[in-house]
């Protein structure tokens, strides 16, 4: 695997400074959102091709990938105006991601309100994945011709909150584009985290073959939720995450998430740790 970290994540410095740090502390990708980056813009008018190439030479001077490109915004808004804005902001990252060259452009699955509230009996509900999935296929076409993948990451609290609706996704869609960021610690809620082996299992056994990165973080059931941290803390164990990508994903970028920067080198030694056991298998 390749391990890296969120950037807005790591000590704030000046950009080029805060490359070289994560480069220091011992990754070698990140996980950028614009919008994120303190003096930086994620605008769609701004996403000119110097400033994409202004990126790429930056991140190439601190020798890290940009394994991701973050635009998480809600392509399941009943707003039809704002649903335009936002498919055409996301193409506008498919654009800057491929003169970036960023690994791909990473999403989330929305909410089909205007907030991105979480409400669980219209979120899990058909209408809302095929909302979503009438949005985002237009998203994908424009990836495909710029040669770019987008990957959506299932999360609970969103549209596509299972294995079985992110396989859906792909098989409706169909397209090699499209591909699927996996992040076991955002499939678990109060009603599954007894499963969470399972739920992790599930994940693998459906997504597998499409799964182009990891988000890898810690976490627990607290005050009837799902709280989460760095990797190594709380009492998710994934191992089987980590054998799944040592078994079938060489060099696989995973970034890791809900670190700060006095626990960021744990988080990673954490993972190098399983890593080193399963490489071995």
């Amino acid at each position: 695997m390749q391990i890296g970290i969120r950037f807005h994540d790591t000590v704030e410095l000046p950009f080029e400074e805060r490359l070289q740090e994560i480069k220091r502390q011992g990754f070698s990708c990140t996980h950028i959102a614009l919008s994120k980056v303190k003096g930086f813009t994620a605008d769609t008018e701004a996403l000119t091709p110097g400033y994409a190439m202004y990126m790429r030479d930056a991140f190439r001077r601190a020798d890290l990938d940009v394994a991701v490109l973050g635009c998480y915004l809600n392509l399941a808004t009943p707003d039809q105006a704002a649903l335009k804005a936002t498919q055409d902001k996301y193409m506008a990252h498919i654009r800057f991601a491929s003169l970036m060259g960023a690994g791909m452009v990473g999403t989330e699955t929305g909410a089909p309100n205007v907030d991105y509230h979480y409400d669980k009996e219209a979120c899990h509900s058909k209408e809302a994945l095929d909302s979503f999935i009438t949005n985002l296929k237009p998203v994908v076409q424009y990836a495909e011709k710029m040669g770019v993948i987008v990957a959506i990451e299932p999360v609970y609290r969103h549209i596509v909150y299972d294995p079985k609706r992110a396989r859906e996704v792909l098989d409706r869609i169909e397209s090699p584009n499209l591909q699927i960021i996996f992040d076991p610690v955002n499939l678990l809620w109060t009603d599954n985290y007894d499963r969470r082996e399972e739920v992790f299992q599930e994940a693998i056994d459906l997504l597998g073959k499409d799964v182009c990165m990891l988000h890898l973080k810690g976490g627990c059931l607290e005050d009837n939720a799902v709280k989460s941290f760095a990797c190594g803390m709380g009492d998710i164990d994934l191992s089987s995450v980590i054998k799944f990508a040592c078994e079938r994903k060489p060099f696989i970028h995973a970034t890791l998430e809900d670190t700060v920067p006095s626990n960021a080198v744990a988080a990673r030694e954490y993972i190098e740790g399983l890593e080193a056991k399963y490489a071995k298998a």
